[in-house]
């Protein structure tokens, strides 16, 4: 009995682990039609974006498909969420450029197997951060760097494209400046036939959703302006181009995607250099912050549409096995992606079973349809991505935090022009750094209040905002910060400035409602104080101190060792300290 009743939990525990059985589980056939149409939709979304995105990343076009199928379907497998897409995202294959072009010439060229080892990386490190419950440190990315380097990543990729918009041979055209002055240096260099594809495409790209919601509406297709159809304008375009191209026999002239081998990805392992591993490994680990972010904040936006909800630790999974699917099936790195994912709830995607038919869409064009991306000029792809990412770009955050809080303004801005500057992986590092550093600095100046009793009621408030009463002999003091390392002294100066400087105190009421630690170095300040106040005829007392706080100061000899009491809240110190409730004055 004992036995049985343990297989049917273990079960039950290895079914939390695999969402999609649950999803079988209640599904209902009305679902598939939906599903069916969905993934058709996001199939012909994500087909030509695919191609283009491995041409951002450097790596063969057949590379952004394999990126579709297998992390496609481990992540609809394994992922918490119902309508995200999983597959190749602007912003991985940005880092992806940075990070392997930088290694590849140390390695033989070897761009492809380095950028799979990423890949494998990329999905260890959020396995182990699931195995090992630190997801937590994903925090250490705040939105405003978050958000100021997303702004600069598509800033970059819409640079990073103009030599291939125009046909123009750039050295680095991940790096800005030498972008922009290089193409501006060589214009009269362009290949026309190029630039020519190139203008058309972005024209046409940049009016297609509308051109199409007007022939939908003109065809009496309900809600013609939000039909998920108004989004196939990059595979018309893709497919319209290399038409062009084969009809006309322009493949001498410009630049095309050339031949993409027929069939599916074989199973292969990256290279395993020990060396290569660690020179790749911080990289890896941005990557990975960065993915599971972006695609996390998709999947929440998602659900909340829906009322469904994440499960953040199984988003860790999902996503690190579909990384590593993407390792050994010749891939780069893959996250969430937010035009392909609203594309699949427009379409009515009720289920991941949507991305399992966009992967069966995959399968099909790498089988059948290879051919047909021969002659897709590299002009029109890198028009395709720079009408993909401007919907990345908000600068309004800036403003509206100016007004809220400064300090996530200057880190976003910060960010923003570091990652514009210096580069992507240094400016992220540096936009981390400086936000921790505007933290600790708000930390190590920590605000504290005089407090007095409201009125004739139990609650104490700030001096300055109410007209509390107080004692003359007793100064309560709330602190607003936690009580460590970076603030200890300020919080020691202060405190003692204003007990010193405030005649016929004799007790000092520290109020910690807001403290929820205190390490060695704060508890050491705080036994100072008591003996320099002690000496000054002046008790220390605490009032207000959490469950938590309260069972690590009883390990320590705060308790025993300072010069008055430890009291339950503010109201009870007072009482205690006076004798008499009616001894308090007004505040002026």
């Amino acid at each position: 009995m004992r036995l049985g009743l343990r297989i049917r939990r273990g079960l039950r525990d290895w079914r939390s682990y695999v969402p999609l059985i649950a999803t079988l589980n209640s599904y209902q056939r009305q679902d598939l039609s939906h599903d069916i149409m969905a993934g058709l939709i996001v199939g012909m979304v994500t087909i030509p974006q695919a191609v283009a995105y491995a041409l951002l990343a450097g790596v063969p076009p057949q590379s952004g498909l394999y990126a579709c199928l297998l992390p496609m379907v481990l992540y609809a497998v394994f992922g918490s969420s119902k309508q995200l897409v999983v597959g190749p995202v602007a912003v991985a294959a940005l880092l992806v450029t940075a990070t392997v072009s930088e290694l590849a010439p140390r390695y033989s060229e070897a761009y492809l197997g380095i950028t799979t080892l990423l890949c494998l990386q990329v999905g260890l490190i959020l396995c182990i951060l699931r195995l090992t419950k630190m997801g937590g440190l994903v925090t250490l990315l705040s939105h405003p760097v978050i958000n100021g380097f997303v702004n600069a990543a598509a800033i970059l990729i819409i640079i990073s494209q103009l030599p291939g918009l125009t046909g123009i041979q750039i050295e680095d055209p991940t790096n800005p400046s030498t972008a922009l002055l290089g193409v501006a240096a060589q214009l009269d260099k362009a290949n026309v036939t190029a630039l020519a594809f190139g203008l058309v495409a972005l024209v046409f790209l940049s009016v297609s959703r509308p051109l199409i919601a007007w022939l939908l509406l003109k065809a009496r297709v309900a809600k013609a302006n939000t039909h998920p159809l108004t989004r196939i304008g990059p595979m018309l375009c893709a497919v319209v181009a290399a038409t062009l191209v084969a009809t006309f026999g322009l493949q001498d002239n410009l630049t095309t995607v050339g031949i993409i081998p027929a069939g599916l990805p074989q199973m292969t392992l990256p290279p395993m250099s020990l060396t290569l591993w660690l020179e790749l490994l911080p990289a890896a680990l941005i990557i990975a912050v960065v993915s599971y972010i972006e695609s996390y904040s998709i999947g929440t936006t998602l659900a909340a549409r829906t009322e469904d909800r994440i499960n953040a630790n199984q988003e860790l999974i999902a996503l690190g096995l579909a990384n590593l699917g993407a390792g050994v099936t010749g891939a780069y790195p893959v996250a969430g992606s937010f035009s392909r994912s609203s594309v699949n709830f427009a379409a009515g995607g009720r289920t991941p079973v949507s991305s399992l038919v966009c992967a069966l869409v995959i399968i099909m064009t790498l089988l059948f349809f290879a051919n047909l991306f021969v002659t897709l000029p590299n002009a029109v792809l890198a028009a395709i991505v720079m009408t993909s990412v401007p919907g990345l770009i908000d600068l309004s955050k800036i403003r509206n935090n100016w007004r809220i809080y400064r300090d996530d303004s200057l880190t976003e801005l910060a960010t923003l022009l570091l990652v514009l500057v210096v580069g992507v992986e240094l400016g992220l590092l540096a936009g981390v750094a400086l936000s921790v550093a505007l933290f600790i600095r708000n930390s190590s100046q920590p605000n504290i209040t005089q407090v007095g009793r409201l009125g004739e009621s139990e609650q104490f408030r700030s001096v300055k905002r109410y007209p509390v009463n107080l004692h003359g002999q007793i100064l309560a003091l709330r602190i607003d910060e936690n009580i460590f390392f970076a603030n200890a002294v300020q919080i020691e100066e202060k405190l003692l400035r204003r007990v010193l400087g405030r005649h016929g105190t004799k007790h000092l009421l520290l109020v910690c409602n807001a403290v929820n630690h205190i390490d060695a170095t704060g508890l050491s300040m705080l036994l100072r104080i008591n003996q320099q106040l002690q000496s000054s005829g002046v008790q220390l007392h605490f009032s207000d101190i959490k469950g938590p706080l309260m069972q690590q100061l009883d390990q320590t000899e705060l308790a025993r060792r300072i010069s008055g009491e430890i009291f339950f809240n503010a109201d009870q110190a007072f009482k205690s300290l006076t004798g008499d409730s009616t001894a308090a004055h007004a505040n002026p």
